[in-house]
């Protein structure tokens, strides 16, 4: 008798104990991805010939909060080289801003990012001279998968400050193109 009970405790304990793992198997997975699966990278890369020769090299870095939104940074450069006057003017211009990004749909986002930018200008006597801007960008991006963890971001930006020492004209659109990466 005390065999028969050894039996069926050990044929009862060990199916609740299969039964345990299927069920905890089978429940949907609630939990946040890893950190470094919430953090993508990106960027843009311009690129203009002629002369008017420019290019420009964008790095970003981002971080997934929840599935729908997102922030980040981004970092600057661009050489300009400009020739169709009878002199030549070349400048460097960096700077750096932060960004957030809310999803719409997985495809379609909205985008906001303060911007610094050091550009260096040419007076009239030749002299060059650098000032400091600041951007407030908003606008919105559209994402195309092109692979398991890479997308194709094309982006339409408005500067809503228009300080004055801004290089660009009023309400002037910003298109980009880039190509991003996540890990």
């Amino acid at each position: 008798m005390k065999r028969l009970m050894c039996i069926i405790f050990i044929v009862v304990f060990s199916s609740n104990l299969i039964y345990a793992q299927q069920t905890e198997q089978d429940k949907p997975q609630t939990k946040q991805k890893p950190k470094q699966q919430r953090i993508y990278y990106g960027g843009v890369l311009g690129l203009s010939f002629g002369s008017y020769f420019h290019i420009s090299v964008e790095p970003l870095v981002g971080y997934k909060i929840s599935p729908k939104f997102s922030t980040g940074a981004k970092i600057r450069y661009e050489y300009i080289k400009d020739t169709r006057n009878s002199w030549t003017v070349e400048a460097s211009n960096y700077g750096a801003s932060l960004f957030a990004r809310y999803r719409i749909i997985p495809q379609i986002y909205l985008h906001a990012e303060p911007s610094y930018m050091s550009y260096q200008y040419s007076s009239g006597n030749f002299e060059s001279e650098r000032d400091w801007v600041p951007f407030v960008f908003v606008g919105a991006g559209y994402n195309y998968l092109i692979g398991t963890n890479t997308w194709l971001t094309a982006e339409v930006l408005f500067d809503v400050l228009q300080d004055d020492k801004s290089p660009y004209k009023d309400w002037e659109p910003f298109y980009s193109i880039g190509v991003g990466i996540g890990f």
